[in-house]
């Protein structure tokens, strides 16, 4: 059977951060209340330790951070896609699924985006509607309780999309009662 510690550090510090000196057998020689407390605040900051470090290892090293300007390239790639046909599992000009023409437009803009809605929401940050930037994603529900569909917001309530067989990526907007009401959340790559 393995010790607690081992498990604590394998679970909380995946990017090589050693966390036995916070949780020890030492520590669990205490009363038991105090030794409680310790182990729960070296939980939290163990927590807190991985989300900072989480953020930092995911960064890729050689890559620019992305500033407005990756902004206004996902954005106007996406606008210059409007009409292309639909086509399921594309991710070229000649046609585009909704994923498909997100990870276009985020690599127009040097930006590498993972392939299917469901790994782009899984990727992003989850963003308010009122705290939307263009080049943000918007994540939906349509036929199943699990993301099935992705736009690029391109400000003032609106977004492109690529909707569905036998349509073109076009432009919608958010107010409208049926993406308003399969949208999940906004969503943050950059």
């Amino acid at each position: 059977m393995r010790a607690f510690s081992e498990i604590f550090v394998e679970q909380y510090a995946p990017c090589g951060v050693d966390c036995r000196s916070v949780a020890t057998p030492a520590t669990w020689q205490l009363r038991p209340r105090v030794a409680a407390r310790r182990v729960w605040r070296a939980a939290l900051l163990a927590g807190l330790l991985l989300q900072l470090l989480l953020t930092g290892c995911s960064l890729l090293p050689g890559k620019p951070n992305p500033d407005n300007s990756s902004r206004a390239r996902v954005v106007t790639t996406a606008f210059k896609m409007l009409g292309a046909p639909y086509h399921y599992g594309g991710h070229g000009p000649n046609g585009f699924d909704c994923s498909g023409l997100v990870r276009f437009s985020y690599q127009q803009a040097g930006i590498e985006v993972p392939r299917t809605a469901f790994d782009q929401y899984l990727r992003s940050v989850p963003v308010s509607n009122d705290r939307l930037l263009p080049g943000d994603l918007l994540f939906f529900t349509l036929k199943s309780r699990s993301i099935s569909h992705v736009g690029i917001y391109v400000g003032d309530g609106k977004f492109i999309h690529a909707p569905a067989f036998g349509k073109q990526v076009m432009e919608s907007r958010l107010d409208e009662p049926y993406w308003h009401h399969h949208l999940v959340r906004g969503g943050r790559l950059f």
